[in-house]
């Protein structure tokens, strides 16, 4: 029987803190999407479609002062937020990431320091429920930057 020094139990201590450790590192999902700004957009239409984005269903709580995602406080970080929040409201409709042409598919997450993007949720399963995809890692009205 083993002891709880001998080397077999610090073998499987071992294993176990591996196995847990990487089951929390961020991973990347296959399939995993986002919306973001174009930054070749002009800003008066990124500003444009960040006012709608955040008028129709998007959170844009984390892009005003103070907020997760206010810094840096540019048109093409608060635009991408915007629009990301918005088509995950839209559940991810193809149409839902135009936005006129200032935007465009990401696969690679956008979220940086403390700014983290929406839970990634993924289309309609037959069921009509929205199947989440795990990831590891505010008020509607019109933002002026």
């Amino acid at each position: 029987m083993a002891t709880p020094s001998s080397p077999k139990n610090s073998v499987s201590m071992m294993l176990l803190t591996i196995v847990i450790t990487t089951m929390t590192m961020n991973v990347m999902i296959v399939g995993a999407r986002w919306c973001v700004a174009r930054s070749s957009a002009s800003p008066s239409a990124l500003q444009a479609n960040l006012n709608f984005a955040c008028a129709h269903g998007a959170d844009c709580r984390a892009i005003q002062p103070g907020g997760s995602c206010y810094e840096p406080n540019t048109i093409l970080n608060h635009a991408s937020y915007a629009y990301d929040s918005y088509y995950q409201h839209m559940l991810k409709a193809p149409s839902a990431c135009n936005f006129g042409g200032t935007a465009t598919i990401a696969v690679t997450d956008p979220s940086f320091g403390r700014c983290v993007y929406p839970p990634r949720y993924s289309q309609r399963n037959d069921e009509g429920a929205n199947t989440p995809i795990l990831m590891s890692g505010e008020d509607k009205h019109n933002v002026t930057i």
